[in-house]
């Protein structure tokens, strides 16, 4: 499938589902759509990808002829911005999908249903939750698999990225790893799961444990994609229902280089990674003990001397090994495991 993907104003930085997507996801991508950065490349912009010559336009009408436009932004709250609205109902008008995976519903925009049924395309809601969860039977520990999970000190700290990376180097080390996606990025790149901060709150940790178990009837390793942070003034309760539905084995703490206040609430502070750690290790405990498998450290704003030193000091104060899933790899962790 031929894919463009919105990114307008956002790109990369802001634009996770973008960026995502382009490193791991097996879509054809032609385009990017940034109006800001229109007549540049995704080289120019991102690395760690084979996709780097992937032109970036300023709107549907540049861009090649594609079957899918898909919303690569994951604003705060999940909100659909009305400038994207031109290219959304252009994309459509071209007979190509549309897929979000916004909190705002392509299907329930009367606009874009009509138009969607006008030209016979599909609008893809990723985020909208399976209508037959139930709440959590408390047995992901008892699962015969080895359950790793990706827990952070804020948002936005390489959650996902580190999901993808430890699924990867697990299979080269010839481990029967599965990646259970729980938000709209991973769905995206893996064509399933569910996004779990859309379920209603009694189903959270029932709808986790639902793909815990899918993924550990087939695989021995199973790699969950976490949410939030559990020191988030917001999105605490996601985190939560993640922690005790996944009921995992090991945990590793991702984090931001240099961070130190949670991003858009600036006047929280994020308190040190140990202590964030110590408190997924303590909540985790009543359901299922988890041991701190190591840390995952976001560098990518630091020159390669620095990083080095950034991901040394986060190890020494985590006591346990840490990488950055980018730079160098995940290569210690999964020893370790």
């Amino acid at each position: 499938m031929r894919t463009a993907i919105l990114a307008h104003g956002k790109f990369p930085d802001r634009a996770k589902t973008a960026v995502g997507v382009l490193r791991y996801g097996d879509q054809d991508v032609v385009a990017v759509l940034d109006r800001e950065r229109a007549g540049t490349t995704v080289g120019d912009h991102v690395s760690g990808t084979d996709r780097g010559d992937v032109p970036v336009v300023g709107s549907v009408a540049d861009a090649a002829a594609f079957d899918e436009l898909l919303i690569g932004i994951a604003p705060i709250g999940g909100g659909f911005d009305d400038s994207w609205r031109p290219d959304v109902r252009a994309a459509i008008e071209r007979g190509a999908d549309v897929t979000a995976g916004l909190h705002y519903l392509l299907n329930d925009d009367e606009e874009f249903a009509a138009l969607a049924a006008e030209h016979a395309v599909e609008l893809r809601d990723v985020r909208r939750p399976p209508d037959d969860l139930t709440v959590a039977e408390g047995v992901a520990r008892d699962l015969d698999s080895e359950i790793v999970l990706t827990v952070g000190t804020d948002c936005s700290t390489g959650k996902m990225t580190t999901t993808l990376e430890l699924v990867e180097a697990a299979r080269a080390n010839g481990l029967d790893a599965a990646f259970v996606p729980t938000g709209q990025t991973g769905i995206m790149i893996a064509g399933g799961g569910i996004a779990i901060d859309r379920t209603v709150s009694d189903f959270t940790a029932g709808a986790t444990e639902r793909l815990v178990r899918e993924a550990a009837e087939d695989h021995e390793y199973v790699f969950v994609e976490g949410q939030g942070s559990i020191v988030h003034p917001a999105y605490s309760a996601v985190t939560c229902g993640i922690l005790h539905g996944a009921a995992p084995d090991r945990l590793v703490l991702c984090h931001e280089a240099g961070r130190e206040r949670i991003h858009g609430y600036e006047s929280f502070a994020i308190p040190e990674p140990a202590a964030v750690a110590e408190t997924y290790q303590r909540l985790a405990e009543s359901v299922a003990p988890a041991e701190l498998l190591g840390g995952a450290l976001n560098t990518s704003h630091l020159p390669a001397d620095e990083a080095e030193g950034a991901i040394e000091a986060y190890g020494s104060a985590l006591g346990a090994p840490a990488v950055d899933p980018v730079r160098g790899g995940v290569e210690p962790l999964i020893s370790r495991l």
